[in-house]
């Protein structure tokens, strides 16, 4: 478990320092250029560690269903939102509005069980959370 909150909170510090960086370039060279170099820095940096790390098999990559091949393609729609996002509402406001989409989109999944996850209710104490993180935004942002 610990293992995975660490994770978590690099997966998230990462995603913020993206964001940041991604913002920066695009005043420089564009938002869509940026995406660009994110998603190719981004591939090099996987292909590498594929490589060192060995950890499956090509083969396996067959049955993948179609659809979840594109689950890449939602990197660019999260750059160029993050990035245009952070240059309307800056970088703190930005950030909380995606952990909440975030968390509303699990919901989502979980509840229906969509790409394969197990189903699960959602609770009453989960959705207070949310609202919980939702008036300390709107908190935040005035």
């Amino acid at each position: 478990m610990l293992k995975g909150i660490l994770f978590a909170l690099l997966g998230g510090a990462c995603i913020t320092l993206q964001g940041v960086a991604n913002n920066r370039i695009s005043y420089d060279i564009g938002t869509w250029q940026a995406a660009t170099i994110t998603q190719l820095t981004g591939f090099i940096l996987a292909a590498l560690v594929l490589v060192v790390v060995r950890d499956g098999s090509w083969k396996d990559m067959r049955q993948v269903p179609a659809l979840y091949w594109f689950g890449g393609a939602f990197a660019s729609v999260i750059i160029f939102s993050e990035v245009t996002a952070i240059q309307y509402i800056g970088v703190t406001f930005t950030i909380a509005m995606l952990l909440i989409a975030q968390l509303c989109m699990t919901f989502v999944i979980d509840s229906r069980g969509w790409f394969g996850v197990l189903r699960r209710k959602v609770t009453v104490p989960q959705c207070i959370g949310v609202m919980l993180m939702i008036a300390g935004v709107l908190i935040l942002k005035l």
